[in-house]
C-alpha cells in the first residue's frame, strides 16, 4: 500500500559538545537497506577512532538501530524516536561519538543522542512525499495550450514531453485531485485527448 510519507530533503550533519565529549548527527535520504548500511559504512570509515557509531533506520517495511556499546537504550532508541516523531521514512541517521573522559549517565546519554539527531533533521530539512497518480496524456497540437495553463497548478508535474505526430505528455498529478484534473482537463479538450493511468507513487510537489 502506497501512502504518503516524509523524508530529509537532503544529506546532512550537525555536531555539539557535552561535558567534552562530541556528538556528530549524519543523516541521509535512502531508498532501501543496501543504501542505509553503505552510508553507516562511510561514515564509520571516516570516524575510525570514535568511541561509537549508534543508529538509526527506517523504511516503509522496516526499522533497525544500534547503541553500538553504549548502554542499552540510550543510543540507538533515541535515535529512532526523533525519527519516528518527525514522520522521517526512508531515512538513516547516525551519530558518532568522541569520548571526552566525563561520564554522562543514562539519562545525558538519551539526551545528547536525541539532540544530535534533532540537530541533523533540522539541518537536513523535511519534504514531504504525496501520494499522486502518474499518467499518460496524448492529444493534437492545437489542444496543448490548455495543458499549458494547467501546468502551474498546485500538485500537478510535468515529468516529460515527447512531440511526434501528436504530443504525448507524462504528468504527475496529486493523488486528491487526479480525478477531478482528468476530467476537466478531458472537457476543457472536448474530450479529443486520451489519458492512460500508468501508476501510483510518492511524489515531492515542493
Amino acid at each position: 500500500m502506497i501512502v504518503s510519507y516524509n523524508t530529509p530533503k537532503t544529506q546532512a550533519c550537525a555536531s555539539f559538545t557535552e561535558k567534552k565529549s562530541e556528538f556528530t548527527g549524519y543523516i541521509k535520504p535512502v531508498a532501501n537497506e543496501h543504501e542505509a548500511l553503505a552510508f553507516l559504512e562511510e561514515i564509520r570509515a571516516a570516524n575510525r577512532k570514535a568511541n561509537h557509531n549508534c543508529y538509526a533506520y527506517v523504511l516503509r517495511s522496516m526499522s533497525r538501530h544500534s547503541d553500538d556499546g553504549e548502554p542499552s537504550g540510550t543510543a540507538g532508541a533515541p535515535i529512532l524516536d526523533v525519527l519516528t516523531k518527525e514522520g522521517l521514512t526512508d531515512v538513516i541517521c547516525v551519530v558518532v561519538r568522541y569520548f571526552g573522559g566525563i561520564m554522562l549517565g543514562g539519562g545525558g546519554l538519551v539526551r545528547a543522542y536525541s539532540k544530535a539527531a534533532s540537530l541533523a533533521v533540522d539541518k537536513a530539512g523535511i519534504r514531504e512525499m504525496s501520494v499522486a497518480q502518474k499518467l499518460r496524456v496524448t492529444l493534437e497540437y492545437p489542444l496543448y495550450s490548455k495543458v499549458v495553463q494547467k501546468k502551474k497548478k498546485k500538485g500537478l508535474h510535468v515529468e516529460s514531453r515527447d512531440f511526434g505526430e501528436n504530443i504525448t505528455l507524462t504528468l504527475v498529478v496529486l493523488e486528491e485531485i487526479a480525478e477531478k484534473f482528468t476530467a476537466d482537463l478531458t472537457e476543457a479538450c472536448s474530450g479529443a485527448i486520451v489519458v492512460d493511468f500508468i501508476q501510483r507513487e510518492c511524489f515531492d510537489f515542493g
